[in-house]
């Protein structure tokens, strides 16, 4: 499998070039060449196998002859080493949790596999990799603990000051030395540019070696379509006739672009939506045309908090610049704090389920989308004990934090502070 730069297409890499550099020329993000098409027949049988076969297979073209194919059957058994349950709500509303991993939320998949990739191409590399990622809240935690004393790999997490819950702040800012979180005094935006921007830097990529753990990286974005084939895979237990309409709650639009691309390939969805907060880029684009990123607007469903998400153009590839086509396939809609919060506490009184915020964002635009008696999947992308500033005060309940959480609380933040300015930031790289 080769990529190309979507911005430079003459920019063509493997899938080990791709992994390493994060990000092409002219910030552009890499792009398969080809998708693999399954057949019905090919989803029989993928459907059959254990969860770690069938990841292994759907990665392995993307992979290719880039890692060998015992290492890569580790790599992904280790990366979907945890349960992925498709659990009702209620009577036709379904969520696939995807919380159930180490720091329970669904970036625990791509932070995996891409940090034993960047292991595994890193054991002859005699130069240590930088890795730079931004963090609206989810990413941090889970990109610390993947990449968390892997030789040869230091970590710089940039997350917004004051935007990020307690819980997904000491998941990024309690780890080991090769982990560094820098606390800026602005957005995710800011965050996000100050990366790309040091991708460009040529005197920052003089002196390191970096990539990227955001989901511009392949190696982030690709693995994230596993779980809509275990989702599928549990969906076609329950002998359900239609494929389902999937609602996924959206910021950088990485996870709803895997799944997407896992539709491309053969994965029967009947619909998809991208459940944004107030931070509603795409749904306005999608609904006049015009592309306007206003500021960020911090909400309670913090990890969407994102204006201007870098995957979108990923989705315009997928369907050849055709936005008639996209409109087809995916509805994007915003809801609102109040929103959030009054079906957190309904679906809470009336089907004893708590939803976190970006779970209940999803919830509410699949309920305004479906009919009272259509079927649908959302996505449970983190778990409800990483908000309980939220939750607590607005159910009147205290969350009972798991094992891992409350190891966290015996830590101290380490951070720095850092203002949202790219000359701090870069003088900062080029003296640590």
């Amino acid at each position: 499998m080769k990529y190309y730069n979507i911005n430079k297409p003459e920019e063509i890499v493997d899938f080990k070039t791709a992994c390493i550099k994060g990000q092409g020329a002219e910030k552009g993000l890499f792009f398969p060449e080809s998708i693999p098409a399954y057949s019905s027949q090919d989803l029989e049988e993928l459907l059959a196998l254990p969860k770690e076969e069938l990841a292994f297979k759907i990665m392995k073209p993307y992979v290719g002859s880039s890692i060998p194919d015992e290492v890569l059957r580790q790599i992904v058994s280790e990366t979907v080493n945890f349960d992925f349950p498709l659990e009702a709500i209620n009577t036709n509303r379904y969520i696939l949790e995807l919380f159930h991993g180490p720091t329970l939320a669904f970036k625990d998949v791509g932070a995996r596999f891409m940090s034993r990739c960047l292991g595994y191409f890193n054991k002859e590399n005699t130069r240590d990799t930088t890795v730079l990622v931004a963090t609206s809240g989810d990413t941090g935690g889970a990109v610390a603990n993947g990449f968390e004393n892997v030789t040869g790999v230091k970590v710089v997490i940039l997350y917004p000051s004051g935007k990020v819950s307690n819980v997904q702040e000491l998941q990024l800012t309690t780890c080991a030395s090769n982990i560094t979180a820098l606390e800026v005094n602005g957005d995710f935006d800011d965050c996000q540019a100050l990366v790309k921007q040091a991708f460009g830097d040529k005197d920052i990529n003089g002196h390191l070696q970096l990539t990227s753990a955001n989901s511009i990286n392949v190696a982030r974005w690709l693995p994230q379509q596993l779980y809509y084939w275990f989702a599928y895979q549990a969906w076609s237990r329950l002998n359900k006739s239609e494929a389902p309409v999937i609602c996924v709650p959206s910021g950088n639009f990485g996870n709803i672009c895997a799944g997407i691309l896992a539709h491309i390939s053969g994965m029967p969805v009947k619909h998809f939506i991208a459940a944004c907060n107030s931070n509603d880029t795409i749904p306005r684009f999608l609904e006049s045309g015009s592309y306007i990123a206003n500021k960020t607007v911090a909400t309670i469903s913090n990890a969407m908090d994102v204006s201007a998400p870098s995957n979108f153009v990923r989705i315009l590839e997928l369907y050849h610049q055709k936005v008639m086509h996209l409109k087809d396939m995916m509805t994007s809609v915003s809801v609102s704090d109040d929103r959030t919060k009054t079906t957190i506490k309904q679906v809470y009184e009336n089907d004893r389920y708590l939803l976190d915020p970006h779970a209940a964002v999803a919830y509410t635009a699949l309920n305004d989308y479906l009919k009272a008696d259509d079927w649908g999947i959302i996505l449970g992308t983190a778990h409800p004990v990483k908000f309980p500033e939220t939750i607590e005060a607005l159910l009147g309940i205290e969350i009972e934090w798991s094992e891992n959480i409350k190891v966290l609380r015996e830590r101290s933040k380490q951070s720095t502070f850092l203002a949202p300015d790219f000359e701090a930031f870069k003088s900062y790289l080029l003296k640590r």
